[in-house]
């Protein structure tokens, strides 16, 4: 598995950890992501839109408020969300643990 710590991602705050559970290889052109995803408090994955693409994020633990296409709700663990193709998204860790999740990018 390749780990890598990405700085201000989509302009948010501090770094995410992403855990790549699947290459490029095994995702054979289907996916672009499917990563076990960590938010430290006081972090931030920021405002993204995806085009030709959706995106799926499973909660494993903590909690924080997710950015659906400009409407903030909170998730926690066990909540699911999804991002369909030309909309956008963003996560904020607003707990005092890490807020991890499963992320699934899906080509169209």
């Amino acid at each position: 598995m390749n780990i890598e710590r990405v700085e201000n991602m989509a302009g948010g705050k501090g770094h995410v950890i992403i855990k790549h559970i699947l290459g490029e290889k095994e995702l054979n052109g289907k996916c672009g992501l499917y990563a076990e995803v960590t938010i430290e408090p006081g972090c931030s994955l920021g405002y993204h839109e995806h085009h030709g693409e959706s995106e799926t994020y499973y909660i494993l633990s903590g909690q924080g408020n997710y950015d659906d296409n400009g409407r903030i709700r909170p998730v926690k663990a066990g909540d699911v969300t999804f991002t369909p193709d030309g909309c956008g998204h963003a996560l904020t860790n607003t707990g005092e643990n890490d807020l991890v999740f499963m992320a699934l990018i899906i080509y169209d």
